[in-house]
C-alpha cells in the first residue's frame, strides 16, 4: 500500500490503459482523481465507480482535452499526474482537430495545469512506440530500436500516419515544456496494448484482435510491438513510485507480425473462422526487436503474448462485443 495517503491524478481515466492505472493506484492505496469528459456517461464512469476502493477514493472530474485550465481541479493537491488521455482510433476523417489538437494541445494544458500546482512530484506522460520507431532507418529482424530513437514528424506527414504523428508532436512537446518549467516527468512508450479490458465499449486496439476473429478474410501486412494492458499500467505506477526513473521507456512484450497473431487465435480457438491470407501479396512486413533493457529497470515481468491474445478475446466475449 505504497499510496496511501497520497492524492494522484489520471486524465482520461475512462480509456482502457488509464482505468488499468487507476485500478491498480486504488489498490495500493492511492486517492485517485480521474478526469473524464462527460461524467454523467455511465459508459465512461460505471466501469471506475465499481472498482475495489472507488467508494471511499476515487473523485471523478469533468476536464477537455482542448480547454485551457479544465484540469486544475483534478491536478490541484496532487503529488503525481499520469497524463494518459489521447485520441487513438483508426479512420480519421480530419487529423488535426480529431487527432493532432487534442494529443498536442491537450498536453500541453494538461502540464499547465501541473506547473500551477506545487504539490505535484512527477508527471507520467502515456506516450507510444509510434513516437519512436518511424525515423526512415530500418526495422529488420538484426535491428534493435531503443529509447533514442524518435519518430520523425516530417516522414509521418508524408505517409498519413497521423496518429503517429500526434504523439510524436506531443511527446517532444511535453519534453520542451518540462525542461522549460523544471518539472519531473518519465514517458512510457507502449506498442500496441491488448489484454482485458475494464471499459465497457472497444477500444482501437483490442479492435485489431477482434477484426481477425470476426470474419475477416485477410490479416495485415504488418509487424508491430505487442504488450499486455496490466503490464503497461504497472510500467506506469513503477515509473511514479521508483526514484530513479527517468526519461522514456519502451514498454514491449514481443516484435510479431499478423500472420503470428492468427496462428497464436488458430492454437487457442481452433473452431473460431480465421483469415487465411494475407492482405497484400508482398513479402512479410519484417519484424524486429526492440530493447527490454530500460524497462527492466522498472521490473516488468511480461505476460507472454499468447496468454494476452487469450485474455483480449475472453474479454471481448465477457463484454459481448464478440459471440463465437
Amino acid at each position: 500500500m505504497n499510496g496511501e495517503g497520497k492524492t494522484v491524478c489520471v486524465t482520461g481515466g475512462s480509456g482502457y490503459i488509464a482505468s488499468w492505472i487507476a485500478k491498480l493506484l486504488l489498490q495500493r492505496g492511492y486517492t485517485v482523481k480521474a478526469s473524464v469528459r462527460d461524467p454523467s456517461d455511465p459508459k465512461k464512469t460505471e466501469h471506475l465507480l465499481s472498482l475495489e476502493g472507488a467508494k471511499e477514493r476515487l473523485h471523478l472530474f469533468k476536464a477537455n482535452l482542448l480547454e485551457e485550465g479544465s484540469f486544475d481541479a483534478a491536478i490541484d493537491a496532487c503529488v503525481g499526474v499520469f497524463h494518459t488521455a489521447s485520441p487513438f482510433f483508426m479512420d480519421v476523417k480530419d487529423p488535426q482537430t480529431e487527432m493532432i489538437d487534442p494529443a498536442l494541445k491537450g498536453t500541453l494544458n494538461v502540464l499547465e495545469s501541473c506547473a500551477k500546482s506545487p504539490s505535484v512530484k512527477r508527471v507520467v506522460l502515456t506516450s507510444s512506440i509510434a513516437a519512436v520507431v518511424h525515423n526512415g532507418r530500418p526495422r529488420t529482424p538484426e535491428v534493435v530500436v531503443d529509447e533514442t530513437w524518435f519518430s520523425d514528424p516530417e516522414l509521418c506527414k508524408q505517409h498519413k500516419l497521423w496518429y503517429l504523428l500526434s504523439k510524436t508532436l506531443a511527446e517532444d512537446a511535453a519534453w520542451k515544456f518540462v525542461k522549460e518549467k523544471g518539472i519531473d516527468m518519465v514517458a512510457i512508450n507502449p506498442a500496441m496494448v491488448i489484454g482485458p479490458l475494464l471499459q465497457p465499449t472497444l477500444n482501437s486496439s483490442a479492435a485489431e484482435i477482434l477484426n481477425l476473429i470476426n470474419g475477416s478474410e485477410t490479416f495485415p501486412n504488418s509487424s508491430f510491438g505487442w504488450v499486455n494492458v496490466k503490464d503497461v499500467a504497472n510500467a506506469h505506477v513503477q515509473a511514479f513510485e521508483i526514484p530513479s526513473a527517468n526519461g522514456r521507456y519502451c514498454i514491449v512484450e514481443s516484435v510479431v507480425h499478423y500472420s503470428e497473431i492468427v496462428k497464436i487465435l488458430h492454437e487457442l480457438y481452433p473452431d473460431i473462422k480465421l483469415p487465411e491470407k494475407c492482405a497484400d501479396d508482398n513479402p512479410y512486413s519484417p519484424t524486429y526487436q526492440i530493447s527490454s533493457e530500460k524497462a527492466n529497470s522498472l521490473g516488468i515481468d511480461y505476460i507472454r503474448l499468447k496468454e494476452s491474445v487469450k485474455e483480449t478475446v475472453e474479454s471481448l466475449k465477457e463484454k459481448k462485443l464478440f459471440s463465437c
